[in-house]
């Protein structure tokens, strides 16, 4: 079944009906989220709670189970999905996908790929931005994690979507064969070594296209800056890492939330230049870009850009420093003679 705009699709207004997902919160927050069909019964140990009773309803209804406990019923949004949905990899949070689909400019009607998809999560997100006119081919190394993304996507959106495939395998040797040249209008990766696909993003992205790659660790954002910056093909790229901090506001009780979302990965952008155009270089202090694999090697002080000093300012600086020493010298000297004198004083005198 197809999940375009048609009334087989997933609904998100109106009444509630047999197929729709439901997600009910009881009265200490707690949440469920259930799939409704006719005769069948919601069970927790705060009492039963028919399906019946929520068919026909409007969104934001309140029901009431057989023990008279309440439960407010919305339909999930696709933040509340993807949270909840089943994994079968890490997901790309809510908080990343928005700024990846800002960051990367992800607008309707655009040729989009995605490697890899994990468990779907970024895919819905791509998916609703991209529109049915949209194209989103994905790619993934893993059968299992394919299937998985699959089905969150058709149970969410109500069917396989028509404008979405997904291709178990490698990016660089599949990606050539699934799109023309200069034809990709976006490319987000997430994935441990998106260096390793630069040859084959590069001309598949059309000029003016944007690369987005989304790494944990601050050493793969250094390999992937400096390999986007060796093809000569990008601007110079761009990073940040995103993090949310909720609050808690009840009367004058204002106070952030005890947790937060820290840091969960980085994003780098850049984007493709046109065919023979050589970027203007940026007026920075040189540094070592150019360095092996060897991760000892690329943490160096020279591939950092570290600053040294001149031996005239560490000249200058250790007189500063011997001056202050001499001074906190004397003035403990000072102090030790004062105790001294002090000894001799009729103690009874203050």
């Amino acid at each position: 079944m197809s999940a375009e705009n048609s009334s087989e699709g997933r609904r998100s207004s109106g009444p509630f009906r047999v197929g729709d997902r439901v997600q009910l919160t009881g009265p200490k927050g707690r949440m469920n989220t259930i799939t409704l069909e006719p005769g069948k019964l919601f069970h927790s140990h705060r009492g039963v709670l028919a399906h019946d009773a929520i068919i026909g309803l409007p969104d934001g209804s309140v029901v009431v189970n057989n023990a008279g406990v309440e439960h407010l019923a919305l339909r999930p949004l696709l933040n509340d999905f993807v949270m909840s949905m089943p994994r079968g990899a890490a997901i790309i949070y809510p908080k990343d996908a928005a700024q990846i689909l800002a960051l990367a400019d992800i607008f309707p009607g655009a040729t989009v790929v995605e490697a890899g998809v994990g468990s779907g999560a970024l895919s819905l997100w791509l998916l609703r931005a991209i529109g049915p006119e949209g194209r989103l081919l994905s790619f993934e190394r893993r059968e299992e994690f394919a299937d998985v993304a699959r089905a969150n996507a058709a149970t969410f959106l109500g069917g396989d979507p028509a404008n979405w495939t997904v291709t178990v395998g490698d990016l660089q040797e599949e990606l050539t064969a699934a799109v023309e040249p200069a034809s990709v209008d976006r490319v987000v990766l997430d994935m441990l070594a998106p260096w390793e696909t630069l040859d084959a993003v590069t001309a598949a992205l059309k000029p003016g296209g944007v690369v987005l790659c989304y790494v944990a660790t601050v050493t793969q954002l250094s390999r992937v800056a400096e390999a986007i910056r060796a093809t000569g093909h990008y601007t110079h790229p761009q990073s940040s890492e995103t993090m949310v901090r909720g609050w808690h506001v009840e009367g004058l009780a204002v106070r952030p939330d005890h947790r937060m979302i820290a840091h969960t990965g980085f994003l780098i952008t850049a984007r493709r230049l046109a065919p023979d155009t050589v970027l203007p270089e940026l007026k920075r202090r040189p540094s070592k870009s150019d360095y092996d694999d060897a991760d000892v090697e690329a943490w160096t002080p020279g591939a950092l850009g570290e600053r040294q000093s001149s031996p005239k300012s560490l000249r200058k600086r250790m007189r500063e420093a011997e001056a202050s020493a001499a001074l906190a010298r004397d003035g403990g000297a000072e102090a030790a003679a004062d105790a001294g004198a002090g000894d001799e004083r009729d103690p009874h005198v203050d």
